[in-house]
């Protein structure tokens, strides 16, 4: 089966359509968590999503927009975003983003792999560096785990005695390009997507998987979108100049 792993799209209209006329051919999407905050086009973004199938992992905006948790937990930027996403929204968007499971989920048919936001752990746990992985790479039964959150895109793995952290290798700045990561047997893995709306990697562009579960191999793409418009959008909303600022610079 051929997996499109999409996360942290972050209401990124312009990222969001991008992506999918960049991906290859799938057999079904699952959708990390993050559907909406930061960005100006939350609407268009749930609509978009939800058609492409039901697979979902809730993020913490998700939770923080739908009211699940408080937006108080969040810097003020983040919060006026979700607090402002909030009020975009129709009830049934309200109850959609609110009906989302928390992860770890998983999909039938595909063993020995599980989805979560943050990590199988800790929904909300960010996953930064190797020694933040080191324990839910360990303690999870499954041996490969897909997650969004931080942002950065590459995966963590362990087997034996050590474990290791590996970024894809990209060759521009501007252009769309992929990389492949085989999996090999064995090794358990966490594999970060990267963010669709909003990458803090340094690279601007837009960033999601596929994931080969026949072949075993997880190829990651970076795609350029309308960059200035996504901007514009966020600027005519009123939203926060960082909002737009930061998209730029890939932070």
């Amino acid at each position: 089966m051929r997996i499109l792993l999409i996360s942290d799209i972050h209401s990124n209209l312009e990222a969001l359509e991008a992506c999918l006329a960049a991906a290859p051919a799938y057999d079904l999407v699952v959708n990390l968590g993050d559907v909406v905050g930061y960005g100006a086009s939350p609407n268009e973004v749930i609509a978009i999503s939800r058609g492409l199938g039901k697979i979902f992992v809730r993020g913490n905006h998700d939770k923080a927009v739908c009211g699940i948790t408080d937006v108080k937990d969040f810097n003020p930027i983040a919060g006026l975003a979700a607090l402002w996403t909030r009020e975009q929204l129709d009830d049934e968007s309200l109850r959609w983003l609110r009906s989302l499971q928390q992860g770890p989920i998983a999909v039938e048919g595909i063993s020995n792999v599980q989805f979560v936001h943050g990590s199988p752990i800790d929904e909300d746990e960010y996953i930064v560096t190797l020694r933040d992985a080191i324990e839910p790479l360990l303690v999870s039964s499954v041996p490969l785990t897909f997650f969004g959150h931080t942002h950065l895109q590459g995966s963590f793995s362990a087997e034996e005695d050590h474990g290791d952290a590996a970024r894809p290798l990209y060759r521009t700045i501007g252009q769309s390009e992929s990389s492949e990561f085989p999996l090999r047997e064995g090794v358990r893995y966490m594999i970060n997507p990267g963010s669709i709306g909003q990458p803090r990697d340094g690279d601007w562009r837009a960033g999601f998987v596929l994931y080969d579960s026949d072949a075993q191999i997880v190829t990651f793409y970076r795609v350029p979108y309308n960059l200035k418009s996504a901007q514009d959008r966020i600027l005519a909303a009123n939203l926060p100049q960082r909002l737009a600022t930061r998209l730029a610079a890939g932070r």
